[in-house]
Order: C-alpha cells, then sequence, then structure tokens
C-alpha cells in the first residue's frame, strides 16, 4: 500500500497557477476555481485508490489551524470520508525540501512500504493511475508520472533518493537521474497534463472536451470548471492558446 501525499495549498492563497492567472488566460478567481476543481479529483483518485491518502498543506504564513481548515474545506466535498482525512502540515523552504522531508519522514519514520506526492495540479488523474503507480512500485524503487514539458505529476519512492533541488527543471529528468544514481529501477506512469502552465492548461482543456464528446470518463469537478469557466482553446502560431468565456463575451 502506498501512502499519497497530495502537495495542497489554501486554494485562495495559492501560488501553483500563477503562471496562467498573472500573464495567461485566467484570473484569480477562475484560477482559484480550477485549482480547487483539480485539487478535489486528486484527492479523491487517491482516496478511491487502494493507498492511504495524506493531505500535505503549505501554510503560506497563515496560521496552521486556519491554513488546514482553508485546505480541509476545499477538499472534503470530493471525500467519501472527509472526517478520516489525514492533514499533515509541509515542513521545508522549498519545493524539492518539502517533497523529500516528507517523503523520507513516510519512509523512514513511518515505515510505509512506498511513498509518493502528487501534484493537485493535474488534470485527468483517476484512481486507474495511482493503482497503476503502487503496482509498478512493487518492481521499481522510483515511479514517475510525466508531464508533456518535462515535468512530473507524481513521484512514487519505495526508498529515498537525494531530494536536494531534486524538482530542479526538467525536474522528471532530474528525478529519473537521483533515483538512477542510487541504483535504482525508474518506471513511468502515463503522461497527464498539470494546469499550472499555459501548454499544460490547453492540453487539459482539449483532453476535457474530447473525452466528454467520446463518452469517456473524466474527472467531475476538472469537467466542471472547465465548463463553468467557459474555457476552450483557439490555434495560434505558438499552438494552442485559451480562452475564457469572458473573452469570448469580450470579443
Amino acid at each position: 500500500m502506498t501512502t499519497v501525499a497530495v502537495l495542497a495549498d489554501p486554494p485562495a492563497e495559492t501560488d501553483a497557477l500563477a503562471g496562467v492567472a498573472e500573464t495567461g488566460p485566467l484570473d484569480a478567481e477562475a484560477a482559484e476555481r480550477l485549482y480547487t476543481a483539480t485539487l478535489r479529483d486528486a484527492c479523491a483518485a487517491v482516496e478511491r485508490s487502494g493507498g492511504d491518502l495524506l493531505v500535505n498543506y503549505r501554510t503560506l504564513d497563515a496560521p496552521d489551524e486556519e491554513a488546514r481548515e482553508a485546505v480541509a474545506s476545499a477538499v472534503a466535498p470530493a471525500l467519501d470520508d472527509p472526517e478520516d482525512a489525514r492533514y499533515e502540515v509541509q515542513v521545508g523552504s522549498t519545493r524539492s525540501a518539502r517533497v523529500g522531508n516528507t517523503v523520507t519522514h513516510l519512509l523512514e519514520r513511518e515505515a510505509v512500504r512506498s511513498a509518493a506526492v502528487l501534484d493537485p495540479a493535474v488534470a485527468l488523474a483517476e484512481r486507474r493511475h495511482v493503482d497503476s503507480a503502487a503496482m509498478k512500485l512493487r518492481g521499481a524503487e522510483v515511479v514517475l508520472g510525466p508531464t508533456a514539458t518535462g515535468g512530473v505529476w507524481y513521484a512514487g519512492f519505495t526508498e529515498p533518493v537525494d531530494f536536494t533541488d531534486a524538482l530542479a527543471a526538467p525536474s522528471l529528468r532530474t528525478l529519473a537521474e537521483r533515483g538512477s544514481e542510487e541504483g535504482f529501477d525508474v518506471d513511468f506512469l502515463e503522461q497527464r497534463p498539470l494546469v499550472s502552465d499555459d501548454a499544460g492548461l490547453a492540453s487539459a482543456v482539449v483532453s476535457v472536451q474530447s473525452r466528454t464528446i467520446a463518452g469517456q470518463p473524466v474527472p467531475g469537478y476538472t469537467r466542471r470548471a472547465v465548463d463553468e469557466l467557459g474555457l476552450d482553446v483557439t490555434p495560434s502560431e505558438d499552438g494552442l492558446d485559451v480562452r475564457t468565456g469572458a473573452d469570448t463575451d469580450r470579443s
């Protein structure tokens, strides 16, 4: 059984989607709604899998209890048993340090067989992906979920690696190198997009739309957020640009 830590922020305070909110297509309110949606779907996928859910939250300068309540309130509607959810504050001055501290604590102090972290900005992560990762961790010490731009949406371990700057871009290669340097086997999951950058957001919107058209499963909160925010894509010289319903209204 894998303990999966979802690296959550209080949605109203998060900077996780700053890349698409400050210069991209989403305003702050839309970014908060989309982040809340993907966070909920990520936590639901873990809770319904064979793993154990740990909501590992940042305080972002708020009092601990206030931050915990903000995250718990955001996550609760997606959980079958919200009262049973486990919440622990993140420790560390950088994202790499926080991930390393969480994984190492779970493996060495709590003696879990395998530990993983999951980025809550991931779109279209389902229970089957979490269960697939757990199966792969029976044969490999490191399992990574890649994004199209060289990032990771999931990182699982049965043994710690050197986490110093381990999420330095491209984090997929960096983490694979860290595992290989220890003599560990490294395996990979399906590619999933993160809505925290323009390319990932565009991919997520197209994937949600396409799977909905085809009658295929789509994580519910993310699907509703894409629909209610009026998110769509248009071709551009750089690939695909994401537009919102507000953009359409102004045109």
